[in-house]
């Protein structure tokens, strides 16, 4: 592709959304991947993300919107999660693999009975960035502003949960909800995020920016700030080379993500 035409390619409406939604995402999948981290949940991402086969399968079989339907599952589906690993004595990662074993089986054989044209059941495996509209940049701009009001205002609490959770329960932190509440808020982060890299890439997307900015970082702001700005610029660049080599947006910009892992991690390496 030739300048002028790769420069034509971004003044397209559907490529700005792109762009700005691979922006808004990116910040939000590392400001959130970073909590996951940091509570040993990185799993977390990849077993809401491959409950979405049974969402969307619900979605088709019931003829309801799929987005708002997979939204909706998401959320429900993270919280139920959350709430067995409180109340039982097995470890995270578990519950995590029960509970997506469950999903996809669950999702698998409710595909069989799914009628017609399948191919936008088997479009979420991937994702397209491309099919972003306002409604979804509106929405994530508002998730944004949630997600970093919150965390402005429970700031001390956060680092208290994330690091110590016996005594945040011990300061009479409300740990329970301060966790469904940020469980509403990556599901659907998640649910979204499903639309732009799919099912196979979500956990992906979420985990290597903060995984990068923790090799980096060791105050908590900073961490955040810089999990979030890889996760930016990450999308950016990632649709400059879709873009200007014709690939898909959503592995461009996770294959993104992951150099800025490797490259940080040879140059932690090295110092």
């Amino acid at each position: 592709m030739n300048l002028p035409d790769f420069l034509n390619l971004f003044s397209l409406p559907f490529m700005q959304r792109a762009v700005i939604g691979g922006v808004l995402l990116g910040i939000l999948g590392g400001i959130l991947g970073s909590f996951l981290i940091l509570r040993r949940l990185s799993l977390f991402g990849a077993t809401v993300g491959h409950s979405a086969i049974l969402g969307v399968v619900l979605a088709a079989l019931l003829e309801l919107p799929a987005t708002w339907t997979l939204i909706g599952f998401t959320v429900a589906f993270g919280l139920g999660v959350i709430y067995l690993i409180d109340r039982t004595n097995l470890r995270n990662d578990t519950v995590l693999c029960i509970s997506m074993s469950g999903s996809v089986a669950l999702g698998t054989i409710g595909f069989s009975y799914v009628k017609g044209y399948r191919g936008n059941l088997l479009s979420i495996l991937f994702g397209d960035i491309l099919t972003i509209g306002n409604t979804d940049l509106i929405l994530l701009s508002l998730l944004l502003f949630v997600t970093l009001f919150w965390i402005i205002i429970s700031l001390p609490e956060q680092i208290l949960l994330t690091f110590n959770r016996d005594l945040a329960l011990v300061k009479g932190v409300p740990v329970l909800r301060y966790r469904y509440f940020f469980t509403v808020l990556l599901a659907i982060t998640i649910a979204i995020t499903i639309r732009i890299v799919g099912i196979v890439l979500v956990n992906g997307f979420l985990v290597i920016p903060a995984a990068s900015a923790r090799l980096i970082c060791r105050q908590f702001v900073p961490f955040l700030a810089t999990a979030a700005g890889i996760g930016a610029t990450s999308g950016v660049i990632g649709m400059i080379i879709s873009g200007a080599l014709n690939l898909p947006s959503g592995p461009s910009i996770v294959l993104v993500q992951l150099f800025w892992f490797l490259a940080v991690a040879l140059w932690c390496r090295q110092g």
